[in-house]
């Protein structure tokens, strides 16, 4: 958070005190069981470099509302309701439509976990590794350099 930013002031001003939650660093090992008790997760990042908060929230089962930024789309793919982070208003009206709506929220979970199998630890390091093959042989973008 910015340096000066109340969040307990700011929900007041939204009319949400109390239904907001700024809690700080959160143990790895409390973050499933946090994350699968949330209404929505929020990501309104400007930058990420991959997304990987998302995916967390996606396999505890959170619905998510997500910034356009970066590769946060390509990340979330269809398992996100989207909005613009540099429009305040945007990103207000996306997370009062996940809220007002239990059945996009079910949705969102739902396509959330879908969008799960797209991603693995071991298809990773699979690819990893054969890019460092590939540079030890001196290939460059599949030929040889």
């Amino acid at each position: 958070m910015p340096p000066g930013f109340d969040p307990a002031a700011a929900a007041a001003r939204a009319g949400a005190a109390g239904r907001v939650l700024a809690l700080g660093y959160v143990p790895r090992q409390d973050l499933g069981a946090l994350l699968s008790g949330a209404a929505l997760f929020v990501m309104p990042s400007l930058y990420e470099g991959f997304g990987l908060p998302v995916l967390e929230a996606q396999r505890a089962g959170a619905p998510l509302a997500c910034s356009t930024a970066a590769a946060l789309p390509e990340v979330a793919g269809e398992g996100a309701v989207y909005f613009d982070p540099s429009s305040a208003e945007a990103m207000a009206e996306a997370i009062r439509r996940c809220l007002a709506d239990p059945a996009l929220r079910d949705d969102l979970r739902r396509r959330g976990g879908a969008n799960l199998q797209r991603f693995s630890w071991e298809r990773a390091a699979r690819a990893t590794r054969a890019v460092y093959e590939a540079a030890a042989a001196g290939e460059v973008a599949g030929k040889r350099a």
